[in-house]
């Protein structure tokens, strides 16, 4: 099981794998959580969804370990198909794959992560090792730390580099990637009174003023380098107040991923301070998916921190659901 995925607690109702001890002998239990004091889950049906198989309860002195997991099985390959849709957005000022063709390594600004960093997405690359001195050379060169993006499940060679030498990494904070079909009718919902709904091809400077990455605005050539150099489409959605003013605003990219499935992708959420706790980040979200769909996309995915559980709560009510985790570890000091 991996270490540096879903640490965060267990809750009722949770889709989980628990690991215990009958007798000498390891055996994994994966369902659902029907109580936490006792331990007791119900297997799961095939897909993992809710059963009405009998449940099984786990003594706390049997119990090794409990891991949660993501609502649905998932393949290895749609975990690979999203992260191929998401590297298509970010491409970096510089891109390219190493010799044996199965990490795509990203050069650009030296500010987002998803722009500066080596990811597996190569369809063997969950199970040869890490070309480590190859990715490390192409950081050097471009005078940025080692960064790699670890993919829950097909990132598993990185995080063995990652465990031989934890102390030569830094690990960032776990992510949450939701997914959902873009299928029926996913018009926005209604706008309140006086409110206007509008996407642009490129941010003003009120869009650019609301946006903020980390907590901290980025720096609009940053945010250029992204636009300009997408292999797709990036559009710049908002709502907008009666008197004119933007009060919410997201952005929203469309590439494919590998098997030419359009993918939408919706970040950049914010609310202006004085317009929060109305629904709108609701609202405009909505309205985005229903803009994708317009325009070609099939499917829409989204990233958040998995200590965000207001915007976890809120991509649920717009019909995501978690689907993968992934994470970002650098190099301390750099590169070797």
């Amino acid at each position: 099981m991996s270490y540096i995925f879903r640490s965060d607690a267990v809750e009722v109702g949770e889709r989980v794998v628990a690991r215990h001890e009958i007798d000498g002998m390891h055996t994994d239990v994966i369902g659902h959580v029907l109580s936490l004091d006792p331990l007791v889950i119900r297997p799961q049906e095939v897909g993992g969804y809710p059963s009405s198989l009998e449940a099984v309860e786990i003594l706390a002195e049997e119990l090794k370990i409990i891991k949660r997991l993501s609502p649905r099985m998932v393949r290895n390959s749609d975990i690979r198909a999203v992260e191929v849709a998401t590297a298509a957005a970010f491409p970096g000022k510089e891109h390219t794959w190493t010799k044996d063709g199965q990490w795509l390594m990203r050069a650009g600004d030296g500010v987002t992560g998803r722009s500066n960093s080596a990811v597996p997405l190569g369809p063997s690359a969950g199970f040869t090792p890490v070309p480590m001195d190859e990715i490390d050379e192409f950081y050097a060169r471009h005078d940025l730390p080692t960064r790699l993006a670890i993919p829950e499940r097909i990132g598993k060679p990185a995080e063995r580099v990652i465990a031989a030498s934890p102390e030569n990494w830094e690990l960032e904070p776990e992510v949450i990637v939701m997914v959902r079909l873009l299928e029926g009718d996913v018009a926005g919902a209604p706008l309140p009174e006086g409110i206007t709904f509008r996407v642009d091809a490129q941010p003003d400077q009120e869009w650019l003023d609301l946006y903020h990455f980390r907590g901290q605005a980025l720096p609009p050539e940053a945010l250029e380098y992204l636009r300009s150099r997408i292999d797709g489409t990036m559009r710049f959605g908002r709502l907008l107040a009666p008197s004119g003013e933007t009060i919410a605003i997201t952005r929203g990219t469309l590439t494919e991923s590998g098997d030419g499935t359009v993918w939408l992708g919706f970040s950049a959420v914010e609310v202006a301070a004085a317009w929060r706790r109305r629904g709108l980040g609701t609202v405009l979200g909505s309205h985005m998916l229903g803009w994708g769909k317009d325009n070609g996309a099939e499917k829409a995915y989204l990233q958040v921190v998995a200590s965000n559980s207001a915007g976890v709560a809120m991509y649920g009510k717009l019909g995501f659901i978690e689907q993968h985790r992934h994470r970002y570890a650098m190099r301390k000091g750099g590169n070797l």
